[in-house]
Order: C-alpha cells, then structure tokens, then sequence
C-alpha cells in the first residue's frame, strides 16, 4: 500500500501561484500512474490532471490547461502540481491519487491510493 501526503496549499489572490507536493512512500513501484483530484463541500472530487509512471504521458482538464502544470521526480517518490494564473474557481481541496494499473484515468474510482488532501483557497 502506497502511502500519500500532500502539502503547499494556502490562501492566494487570484492571479497568483501555488505549488502543490504530493509524497509517496511504501511500495511505490506498484502505482505507476498520479493524478490530481479537486473537490469542494457537497460535490464530488473532480480530476485535474494526471501523469503516468515515466512523465512521458500527461492529461489536464480544459480549465486548467496552460495555467496547471503536474510533474514527478524520477524516483516516483514525489509528485507536483504547478499552478499558475489561480482563478477563483481553483478553490477546493486538492487530493494526489495513485493507481496501480498504466492508462490515463480520470474517474476518481479507478485509483487506489489517496492522500489526505491540501487546500486551496483562491480570493478574487
């Protein structure tokens, strides 16, 4: 079982930039593929992004492409979010996910691990 923490949320003005960390510890070789999940109060998380075992890969929602970028280091053990322009609507709190099996997902029901969560606060 693969273990998640994110870290890097705050309070931002819109327009601004945040960077998002996700580490990965325990049997990291058994999830190949990250992605980034959204959610707010009462909806269910929402993709964001994800990328898959070697970077070679990568999938965005329309709303955040050319403002989101996701990355991870070689070794597996960390994940990014790099977040540019922050719009309001960005606000939420930001889960990294895990999936053992290759392929872009972007139902939050196709992966295995999650964190705990980052939040995100975007004020206009």
């Amino acid at each position: 079982q693969v273990q998640l923490e994110e870290s890097g949320g705050r309070m931002v003005q819109a327009g601004g930039s945040l960077r998002l960390s996700c580490a990965a510890s325990g049997i990291t070789f058994s999830t190949p593929s990250m992605a980034w999940f959204r959610s707010i109060p009462g909806k269910e998380r929402k993709f964001v992004a994800f990328i898959s075992s070697n970077g070679g890969a990568t999938d965005y929602v329309d709303s955040v492409k050319g403002r989101f970028t996701i990355s991870r280091n070689n070794a597996g053990t960390m994940l990014y979010l790099q977040m540019n322009d922050l719009k309001p609507e960005d606000t939420g709190i930001y889960y990294c996910a895990g999936r053992r099996s290759p392929g872009i997902r972007r139902n939050w029901a196709d992966y295995d691990s999650w964190g705990q969560g980052t939040g995100v606060t975007v004020s206009s």
